[in-house]
């Protein structure tokens, strides 16, 4: 009972004193309010990613040559990786299901008729659709002897159609790749966008015929790697560490003139990339909930001082330290508390508008960031409202009833 008439008269001190309770807590608020929005919104991006990533599947794997840092890596030979490592790799590497040659092109330009675009280029080889999950939905992906006979065949994605304006009819028409007439054999489905950069900007070609366009990428080739199942992947990057290393004749005191990475591997940096950013901003967002802590203690002090004939006259007929104590400590808090409800709020407004924008991913502030804003302006208003709350208690009643 005693907490409800104290919740009751710090309401009614809240009310009493409108604006001013306003805009003491607005440090509050917009402590919460980022808390929310930073929190959804992060977890909606690596949401996101994660589901990409294991999208891609949970046993592939990326290899590509990489001097090194330090003077280890200087000292080493020319750093390569060409196709008879790809071949003693399929040869070897008894827990590859999949391996396929990866020659990027980040710019490329395709022309049909008097429309010239640009977009990514990539050869591959015909495996590449199982490891990336690059199904083709119109035509067919190229083969094992486009690969073996260089033919120039190409596969478009999506986004690429929309450049050329042009539809499925496309297949099986010409056009040119860099200045060198291909033959469309198949269009992707449509794959989306992952942080505003499109998947359906591609174009496939058979990676022998990227080497003849290309000549000067022979012994930069990256792969792309598919393990048996995601069990053997361990085993499959001990086997290609092992392999490649062999062949590039190092020794056991010499770094690795390549870098392998998982999927795994890929998917839990990104985790902990996103871990180090939220606690950045809630640093930032800190700063706020200090400002709005010490305004909540300023206005209670303030408040003290205005009520010390109150509080003198309680003391008086029987109030304990404790229950003047108890009386303003909850004033602090529903003050905190009013904060943290706008704050929230106000964090869902902005979550719901962010959503709203057509290349955002799904932003949903989850149950805990709601709790967590409740729990920062409750411990907010206990922490600094315990100095105010302890200046009433101690003070004289006598000295309380004469002051003006």
């Amino acid at each position: 009972m005693l907490i409800l008439a104290n919740v009751r008269g710090a309401l009614e001190q809240v009310w009493a004193n409108r604006l001013r309770s306003v805009l003491t807590v607005l440090g509050i608020v917009i402590a919460v309010t980022s808390t929310i929005t930073v929190v959804s919104v992060v977890q909606g991006f690596t949401g996101y990613v994660s589901d990409f990533l294991q999208g891609l599947g949970t046993n592939a794997m990326w290899i590509w040559p990489e001097r090194p840092g330090g003077e280890a890596g200087k000292r080493l030979g020319r750093v390569t990786l060409d196709l008879k490592d790809v071949q003693a790799l399929q040869a070897e590497c008894s827990t590859l299901r999949s391996l396929s040659p990866l020659i990027p092109r980040p710019s490329a330009t395709v022309s049909m008729g008097r429309t010239e675009v640009t977009t990514q280029l990539e050869g591959v080889s015909a495996e590449y659709h199982t490891i990336r999950n690059l199904p083709v939905e119109v035509g067919r992906p190229f083969t094992f002897l486009d690969i073996e006979r260089r033919h120039p065949v190409c596969v478009l994605g999506r986004e690429v159609l929309r450049k050329l304006e042009r539809g499925d009819d496309i297949v099986g028409r010409t056009l040119l790749v860099d200045g060198r007439r291909f033959r469309v054999v198949g269009i992707l489905a449509e794959k989306g966008s992952v942080l505003g950069n499109s998947q359906d900007d591609l174009v496939l070609i058979p990676y022998t015929m990227a080497l003849t366009m290309y000549p000067s990428t022979r012994t930069t080739i990256a792969l792309a790697a598919q393990a048996l199942d995601e069990a053997q992947v361990p085993e499959a990057k001990a086997q290609v560490v092992s392999i490649l290393r062999r062949r590039h004749r190092l020794d056991a005191y010499q770094p690795n003139d390549f870098q392998i990475r998982t999927q795994d591997e890929i998917l839990t940096a990104f985790n902990s990339i996103s871990i180090v950013a939220t606690a950045v901003l809630a640093g930032i967002v800190g700063i706020s909930l200090l400002v709005g802590g010490i305004g909540i203690m300023n206005v209670m002090l303030v408040s003290v001082t205005e009520r010390t004939r109150e509080i003198g006259l309680r003391k008086a007929v029987g109030a304990r330290r404790r229950d003047i104590m108890l009386q303003f400590l909850t004033e602090a808090v529903c003050l905190s508390l009013l904060g943290g409800g706008l704050g929230v709020g106000l964090g869902y407004g902005i979550t719901a508008i962010v959503s709203l924008h057509p290349q955002m991913v799904d932003v949903a502030v989850p149950a805990w960031a709601v709790l967590l804003g409740f729990g920062i302006s409750a411990g907010t208003g206990v922490a600094f409202g315990i100095l105010p709350a302890l200046k009433a208690a101690l003070l004289n009643p006598i000295d309380a009833l004469r002051h003006e």
